[in-house]
């Protein structure tokens, strides 16, 4: 037999906390993971940012681009060793 508020809890359904039983947290968690995402943002945009203005992506040494251009064949010995010592007098 059902009493006047038409269930056991009182009226309330699910112990007061809204359908999905979460109540408050169901509204505040999205929130919360929102602004998680737009800090991320931030920090992800921020870090990229600074290493484009020091210069560390994509720069490299005079002495990388010599071995690389030794290792590929562009240059010979005797001009990799002539710029080498070129480079480490500067």
């Amino acid at each position: 037999m059902m009493g006047g508020w038409g269930n056991m809890m009182g009226g309330w359904g699910y112990g007061g906390y809204g359908s999905g039983g979460f109540g408050w947290m169901g509204m505040v968690m999205p929130l919360i993971l929102g602004i998680g995402v737009i800090l991320l943002g931030i920090y992800i945009f921020r870090r990229s940012a600074s290493q484009v203005h020091t210069g560390t992506i994509g720069e490299h040494s005079g002495m990388d681009i010599l071995r690389e251009r030794y290792a590929r064949g562009e240059i010979d010995s005797v001009e990799y060793q002539s710029r080498k010592k070129d480079l480490e007098r500067s």
